[in-house]
């Protein structure tokens, strides 16, 4: 939304190897692609192999053969449409100093929130906490593991406080792409607690308070960007292993169910107006394509 929205800076460069230019109008952007694989000179791949790609929405392409992602046998391709994001998910899960048992706080439920509530219960919290403003994303978070939703606004300190005896949140994950939202995690955490900034802010201002608790609570923000690993774990994690882990966490995660929207690739601008003006109707929406053959491929809204 906030390339589609224009909330980025225009000469910034774009950073995957199938992007071309920069964030300036007119651009053709996207980076989640599952398809069939049509001809190969490589030996890695055969045609009809199931592959997520990187890719900008179109309906075939050619892309260098280190590039594309074999999906496991039996995968639901919308499944695999959700690599790049899970893939997201687990670096803010590594960059996120959880210890079993803590209470860990989640700031934001749209696809890559949900994806992160799930895998911080994995990981070991006690207790997972979510805030989100649309009641479709809560009652979602709570089925999928979150322990209690809330809404944003006045009375959200106390029911933290309420939750977690007292204490606040071990750790907060913003993922919202709301300032407010980045405020209201720094002031839910604990004394000596952490929050991990997960949200791409582009060129919107943010403005914080950090005169009270941020300062004599010593809490620590953390930026987490899926392009660099946490470097604690650099000696054991490339980016290899993590694409392995994000291959068997998909089956476990279901993140298909996570789908509220098909919506033919020549029909965009309606899944774009969708998700924009109303994002209380959609969770992910994805655009598919009539491929040659009997097959098809869809594709993630960027």
């Amino acid at each position: 939304m906030l390339v589609y929205r224009g909330e980025v800076p225009a000469d910034l460069a774009l950073d995957l190897p199938t992007l071309a230019g920069s964030y300036s109008f007119p651009i053709k952007y996207g980076y989640a692609s599952v398809g069939r694989v049509l001809d190969s000179g490589a030996e890695s791949f055969s045609p009809g192999d199931l592959v997520f790609v990187h890719h900008p929405h179109q309906d075939t392409f050619v892309v260098p053969a280190e590039l594309p992602v074999p999906l496991p046998e039996g995968l639901d391709p919308a499944a695999g449409l959700f690599f790049a994001n899970v893939e997201t998910a687990l670096n803010v899960v590594h960059d996120a100093p959880l210890r079993l048992g803590e209470t860990a706080l989640v700031f934001g439920q749209g696809v890559v929130g949900l994806l992160i509530t799930q895998l911080l219960e994995l990981a070991g919290a006690g207790r997972v906490l979510v805030v989100d403003p649309v009641k479709k994303r809560r009652d979602q978070a709570l089925e999928v593991g979150a322990d209690e939703a809330f809404e944003p606004g006045g009375d959200l300190p106390d029911l933290i406080l309420e939750s977690t005896e007292g204490r606040g949140a071990d750790l907060a994950v913003e993922v919202s792409s709301s300032g407010a939202a980045l405020q209201a995690a720094i002031d839910a955490v604990a004394a000596e607690g952490t929050v991990v900034v997960a949200s791409w802010y582009g060129t919107k201002p943010v403005a914080l308070s950090l005169g009270g608790h941020f300062h004599r609570g010593r809490v620590r923000l953390r930026s987490s960007q899926v392009g660099g690993m946490n470097p604690e774990l650099c000696s054991r994690w490339d980016r290899a292993r993590r694409a392995e882990a994000v291959l068997r966490l998909l089956p476990r995660l279901r993140p298909e169910r996570l789908v509220s929207h098909r919506i033919p690739f020549e029909d965009a601008p309606q899944a774009y107006r969708l998700v924009d003006e109303r994002p209380d109707e959609a969770v992910q929406v994805i655009l598919t394509h009539a491929a040659p053959g009997r097959h098809r491929a869809d594709h993630r809204r960027p």
